[in-house]
């Protein structure tokens, strides 16, 4: 089979998502033709059997995704985020959090909102997820108390939480990233390499600076400036409508959600922070601010239990759609590794070419790869082992290979529809999918211009 065919599933999952403006059958469609290529790749061959053994396979795979461990516990705890956030919304806690922030200067504008948003991030660098969660949840109110688009928080949410992750490292991204270079022989130890990629993840870097300049002045373009007009939201509420109680009928769960995933990290980890299981952490942690929020609403006498379970149901409903999402893209994802999606789009950059082109190449190659697939960590898995021994075999530095490595791996990830990241942060800000990405899409690009640029100039000058 031609290496080109690899290419097809995301071929059509781009042009159906563009064509009919429906992710979930740009993704089946797209799944389905990566199982029909590997049954033709395992030499079953071309006949009547093909879409009756294609199509079987392809439920296979899906049902396959909750076999790892990992994979369910993300499933599990984009469903509990539904009922989580349906609970501080009926409990009133949300609405009275926004107006303690406004009648203490907090937040009593736009900007500050922005701003608060943005400075979430720094002190839940330590997983993703919980990052975008944590500032969705805080801010939503605010947004809408403000009249900006949930589309505009989805952006924020999104550009920030990954970008910080891969800067600060102090996390479960920097120690994956430290395990993936700790096998080769590099002429810097591995930690002194990862740190001295932060200044040049430009990408990163750049995308920060777009999405300050955004908060503080208050502009934005194409897409999102329509969505701003329109102020989209998936179920076309407010989490303000509900009349407020007390504050800490959201920030109690808050709290506990952001200090129990600390503890988890430890805990699943042997007391080391960076080691603790992502996925495990932000399920318990998800899993024990319900349970805080449900006994609280439940203490107040103002609900009952089978109000509060309908309560959660409800949430978790508006949910469903993205959670499928999210297992379609897990399936498909496994499906390109099976393919071989990721090795040919790497091969791309394997050919002879100038020495200093070869950090942006590297960053198209991930930034490809990452789009294709949906996953920067796969990215990384696949491209380190590509990138790194050229820094032995051709003296390239270390540090820049890596960057460039690590930024398309990002910008890839933001610019993809089958991205979880992409999902998770849509679900916090309670904005469509495909509005996010949409919206999304015109910053990561110009960030990515930018970056593609800066990883040619730096090539030249480094190499």
């Amino acid at each position: 089979m031609a290496n080109w065919l690899t290419l097809l599933p995301a071929i059509v999952a781009i042009a159906v998502v563009l064509w009919r403006k429906e992710v979930i059958l740009a993704l089946l469609l797209s799944l389905c033709t990566a199982e029909l290529l590997i049954f033709i790749q395992n030499g079953q061959g071309i006949g009547a059997s093909l879409l009756l053994d294609g199509s079987i396979q392809t439920l296979e795979r899906i049902v396959g995704v909750t076999a790892d461990a990992g994979n369910a516990r993300i499933l599990m705890f984009s469903l509990l985020v539904g009922g989580l956030l349906a609970y501080l919304r009926y409990s009133g806690g949300v609405t009275a959090t926004v107006n303690m922030l406004v009648e203490k200067g907090v937040a009593r504008n736009a900007r500050q909102a922005g701003l608060l948003t943005f400075g979430i991030s720094f002190f839940t660098f330590i997983e993703s997820n919980l990052s975008s969660l944590t500032k969705g949840i805080s801010t939503r109110g605010l947004f809408d108390k403000f009249n900006m688009s949930r589309a505009r928080l989805a952006y924020i949410i999104d550009s920030t939480s990954s970008p910080i992750c891969i800067i600060i490292l102090l996390n479960g991204w920097g120690a994956y990233v430290l395990g993936l270079l700790s096998t080769y022989e590099l002429p810097l130890p591995a930690v002194s390499v990862l740190l001295g990629s932060i200044p040049l993840n430009f990408y990163a870097l750049f995308t920060l600076a777009v999405v300050l300049y955004t908060i503080i002045s208050g502009k934005v373009y194409g897409p999102l400036r329509r969505a701003e007009q329109q102020r989209n939201t998936l179920s076309h509420h407010t989490e303000i409508e509900t009349p407020a109680t007390h504050p800490s009928y959201m920030l109690v769960p808050l709290l506990t959600l952001v200090f129990s995933m600390v503890a988890f990290m430890l805990i699943t980890g042997n007391g080391n922070l960076v080691q603790g299981s992502g996925s495990k952490s932000v399920l318990y942690a998800t899993v024990l601010a319900c349970l805080v929020a449900y006994s609280m609403m439940l203490f107040s006498r103002r609900f009952n239990h089978q109000q509060l379970v309908d309560i959660g149901f409800k949430g978790i409903a508006e949910l469903l759609p993205v959670v499928t999402i999210v297992l379609l893209s897990m399936a498909l994802g496994t499906s390109l590794k099976v393919l071989g999606t990721g090795a040919v789009i790497a091969s791309m950059v394997d050919q002879n070419i100038p020495h200093f082109l070869i950090p942006a190449l590297l960053f198209l190659a991930g930034s490809l790869m990452s789009v294709t697939t949906g996953t920067s960590w796969g990215t990384f898995a696949i491209l380190i082992p590509i990138g790194i021994p050229m820094v032995t075999l051709l003296g390239l530095p270390p540090q820049l290979i890596l960057a460039a490595i690590l930024s398309g791996g990002i910008f890839g990830d933001h610019c993809s529809p089958i991205s979880d990241s992409t999902a998770v942060s849509s679900v916090a800000a309670g904005c469509d999918l495909l509005e996010h990405v949409k919206t999304q899409l015109p910053y990561a690009l110009f960030c990515g211009a930018l970056a593609l640029i800066a990883f040619v100039v730096s090539g030249w000058i480094m190499i």
